[in-house]
């Protein structure tokens, strides 16, 4: 039985755990969607209820029906012939996603994660209210399009803003860069712009410091994030060379919490955002899915990639 790893080419944190299955000789293939169609191909039939076929990538074949696993790590977007015209190629790109990404996602195997659940599980609303129906503690949030609705909020104490999504924008070749943000008096007192777009605020939590939790299965690994700058003590994203790292055992109530989150959700991952407030109250920020965890793996010796070798061996 084979493990299906859907990443880039060039993804060393995918390399470790890639790396891990091969020191033990656990059967593995990697594939990159940016290969396809150009340099992969999909030969997939419908028999008897069940996808059966191949998958043919890298100078590699491997039967549909001999996975075990497979991990959602970084897949690339599709790549097509420069003769198709843009509109062509935003319907290729749909096509392929339904056709190739359907036939995986339609396939009985383990999935780390499955990208139907990454999905419902990227909105930060549905997060929030996960999170607090599985006992942890979330900040009070608003989400508007609606200055004096900001106003309104931000009366009540501190306010920070952030974005639902990817927080950088890439125009004209240029990487736009938009970290949470405290709302000072100016931008009050200014709120043009917000009427284009749904907005996400937040109550200031005080922070003792930060916490990343990675969920691996059943497995936790917990590193504290101390700020050492202004601009990192608002989000640590800032500047990572101005942070210090502790790995720390989340109480009782958070580990419970965290895993009756991922069982709301279908996630056999997930990277977890906490605040530790200076009486050592923790505040779910939010849970990424698909969150990065090689540099938390690094500063605090977690075998986080052994665990999600563990995981997809297992099957």
């Amino acid at each position: 039985m084979t493990v299906l790893v859907l990443a880039a080419d060039r993804d060393p944190t995918a390399d470790r755990v890639i790396r891990t299955l091969y020191e033990r000789d656990v059967p593995h293939v990697r594939f990159d969607t940016a290969r396809f169609p150009l340099e992969a191909a999909i030969d997939a039939e419908l028999r008897q209820g069940r996808w059966t076929g191949r998958l043919r990538t890298n100078g590699k074949i491997v039967a549909l029906e001999e996975l075990r696993s497979i991990w959602y790590r970084s897949p690339g977007a599709f790549e097509f012939p420069g003769t198709l015209s843009a509109t062509e190629r935003q319907w290729a790109t749909t096509e392929s996603k339904l056709g190739l990404g359907g036939v995986l996602a339609a396939l009985p195997v383990c999935w780390v994660n499955h990208p139907a659940r990454n999905a419902d599980a990227a909105y930060k609303p549905v997060q929030l209210v996960t999170a607090a129906r599985c006992g942890l503690q979330v900040a009070d949030t608003l989400v508007t399009n609606e200055p004096e609705a900001v106003r309104r909020f931000a009366c009540g104490g501190e306010v920070v803003t952030k974005a639902f999504g990817s927080p950088s924008i890439r125009e004209e070749g240029v990487r736009k860069v938009t970290f949470t943000a405290l709302v000072t008096e100016s931008d009050l007192a200014d709120l043009r712009g917000i009427e284009v777009s749904a907005h996400q605020f937040q109550r200031w939590v005080p922070k003792l410091c930060e916490a990343r939790v990675i969920v691996v299965g059943d497995r936790l690994f917990a590193a504290a994030i101390h700020a050492r700058t202004e601009e990192t003590r608002v989000d640590w994203r800032n500047d990572y060379s101005a942070l210090r790292y502790e790995r720390i055992e989340p109480p009782a109530q958070v580990t419970n919490g965290v895993r009756g989150y991922c069982a709301a959700l279908g996630l056999v991952y997930g990277a977890f955002d906490f605040v530790i407030r200076p009486d050592g109250a923790w505040v779910f920020l939010e849970c990424n899915a698909g969150g990065q965890y090689g540099w938390i793996e690094d500063e605090i010796e977690a075998p986080i990639s052994e665990a999600i070798a563990d995981v997809l061996e297992a099957g």
